[in-house]
């Protein structure tokens, strides 16, 4: 605890308080510590803190946010949570355990593997594409996984083509192969698809998807796959600012 508040106070004398403020700034900073850790905090953050005319410190707002992976301990705090103020994709993604963020592009993403799904989001942007989420479905992802990650993509207006990136490793190719087909058989899917799958298995995969009925590109190229995910979503992009009617065949 005392080193704790040596370091709290020589932060408060580093940015300018001192005499009765300093006191109180440094408990304050001792007392943010203590709350981030007791409550399974991820960001407690003040912004602003201000200093009045008559001298009073004062936090002005703030902005907590805690680990979902504590809500076993922190039920108290999270029986308060409002669902109608969180997205509404991102919901129904954590309910079949897929890491999903709504973002504000027109390329959906589904990957395995979080480094994987930001490498293919990197490269989007790198092609001067926007990505409309970050999808990872986990190396061992489950058919009614995929199903349900293919139905969040599916009625995401702001997408306007589906880029799949698999990178078989502890799950096979084919599995994955299969695993999409019969996901696209319920969902009916209906947005233009890049398939991207490498890894054990792969030649079998790829005869799996010729042999479909899915109408899709495969590339074994990643940072091609990423390329003419980029030039789809612009000429649809560019087709429906002009109101021309285009299909994928």
């Amino acid at each position: 605890m005392y080193q704790r508040n040596t370091v709290s106070r020589e932060f408060s004398e580093n940015i300018g308080f001192k005499n009765d403020q300093l006191n109180i700034v440094t408990d304050m900073i001792v007392n943010l510590y203590k709350v981030f850790k007791k409550y399974d905090c991820t960001l407690l953050e003040i912004n602003p803190l201000s200093e009045l005319n008559d001298g009073r410190v004062l936090c002005c707002d703030a902005k907590l946010n805690f680990d979902d992976n504590a809500e076993y301990r922190q039920k108290n705090i999270f029986e308060k949570r409002d669902l109608t103020q969180e997205n509404k994709e991102e919901l129904l993604a954590k309910k079949y355990n897929l890491n999903y963020v709504s973002l504000n592009g027109n390329i959906a993403c589904m990957v395995n593997g979080a480094g994987l799904a930001m490498a293919t989001l990197d490269l989007i942007i790198l092609h001067k594409g926007n990505p409309s989420n970050f999808l990872d479905v986990g190396g061992g992802a489950t058919e009614e996984e995929i199903t349900e990650a293919l139905k969040i993509i599916n009625n995401n207006e702001n997408a306007k083509i589906c880029f799949i990136n698999i990178l078989g490793g502890i799950m096979r190719c084919d599995i994955i192969a299969n695993g999409i087909i019969n996901a696209f058989k319920q969902v009916k899917f209906n947005k233009p698809i890049i398939i991207r799958l490498e890894g054990t298995n792969q030649e079998q995969a790829h005869e799996i998807i010729k042999n479909s009925n899915i109408k899709c590109i495969v590339c074994q190229d990643m940072n091609i796959a990423a390329q003419k995910s980029v030039a789809m979503a612009k000429i649809i992009e560019i087709a429906e600012r002009e109101n021309i009617d285009i299909s994928f065949n």
